[in-house]
């Protein structure tokens, strides 16, 4: 085992999957300099610094994987999806069906995504549910290094077009360039794991669709992704203070989605929390709770997800994320309702 950051993690498995495989190319803006260490390994043919036009370059890799290639399309921020969604939502994700399986789009989007520094609304989006809702994409979103490196090893081997999503609270070279500019004085509610931690010595493929349980506890089921994982598991540690034992889920991916895990778990507690830094609405959480509820499982129900568009305020920003103190009250009122 070795220690790693997040962002290591993913070029180490990116550059790991390169070598045993010379279809895969990488195309984004700046990749010659975001992907130094790959672009002097591999080259301008593999590694190709695009103009500033997503839907010029997503819909390039489109083709590209048609031809035969396996794109690792970076998307600066996942808010900027929008400008390619007619490449992505109408082309790549709908192509295996309309061609009755004679046509596929092994591509992988890589887009940084979430707020809890002061960027506003169109640029600390998740959207996974979003993008989730499109039969024909996966949609991934790992919590920490190990988890990273081998969920992109297996985003490159699918067939279809993943969306591969990654906090910028986890990743390193992103803290220091929103840190930077004069803005000295933002602050930021880092994980104390996720950021950095042990990965195998040789990656290997985390099947897409499996959840990961992180604690056990016989009270209560936590569920969610990214840094809400790590707010849950540090929620559920001043639960267990209370007497409440928690079981924390990593969901890992949102499409597909371990309906197993999450029903075998909440069976057992009769309670499930969802941290969910997409919106409310229409998203992961509401697709959870269906899940369980289509199975005939009962059970009590609280969600903490991001509460409408995402202002530039740090202070108004923090009362709208989904934060360990939210989860703390969610539990109170679920649990223990007199006291909430």
């Amino acid at each position: 085992m070795k220690t790693m950051t997040f962002a290591e993690a993913i070029e180490d498995a990116l550059a790991s999957a390169m070598e045993k495989d010379d279809r895969i190319i990488i195309l984004g803006e700046d990749v010659h300099l975001l992907r130094v260490n790959l672009f002097s390994r591999f080259g301008s043919d593999r590694v190709r610094s695009t103009p500033i036009s997503e839907s010029a370059f997503l819909g390039a890799a489109v083709t590209a994987a048609m031809a035969g290639c396996i794109p690792v399309v970076e998307i600066m921020l996942v808010d900027f999806i929008g400008v390619a969604a007619d490449a992505l939502v109408n082309h790549a994700a709908k192509l295996d069906t309309f061609s009755g399986g004679k046509w596929q789009a092994p591509l992988v989007v890589r887009a940084s995504c979430g707020g809890g520094y002061g960027d506003g609304g169109q640029h600390e989006q998740t959207l996974w549910g979003w993008l989730a809702h499109i039969p024909g994409l996966s949609v991934v979103v790992p919590s920490n290094p190990r988890d990273a490196g081998g969920l992109m090893t297996s985003a490159i081997a699918e067939n279809g077009p993943v969306v591969f999503l990654e906090h910028k609270l986890l990743a390193d070279y992103w803290l220091d360039y929103l840190g930077s500019g004069g803005r000295k004085n933002v602050t930021y509610d880092i994980p104390d794991d996720g950021a950095s931690g042990f990965v195998p010595d040789k990656w290997e493929p985390i099947p897409l669709g499996c959840a990961d349980i992180l604690r056990e506890g016989k009270d209560l089921t936590i569920a969610s992704v990214g840094v809400g994982v790590h707010r849950s598991m540090k929620a559920a540690g001043i639960l267990e203070q209370r007497g409440i034992f928690s079981t924390v889920i990593d969901l890992r991916t949102v499409f597909p989605i371990d309906e197993e895990c999450i029903c075998r778990s909440v069976e057992q507690t009769s309670n499930l929390i969802v941290v969910d830094e997409d919106y409310k609405q229409f998203g992961l959480s509401g697709e959870i709770a269906a899940i369980l509820l289509e199975n005939e499982i009962q059970f009590k129900y609280k969600r903490v997800c991001t509460e409408g568009t995402i202002p530039y305020s740090r202070e108004m920003e923090d009362r709208v994320l989904p934060s360990v103190d939210d989860i703390i009250k969610a539990s109170d009122s679920m649990l223990n309702p007199n006291v909430a």
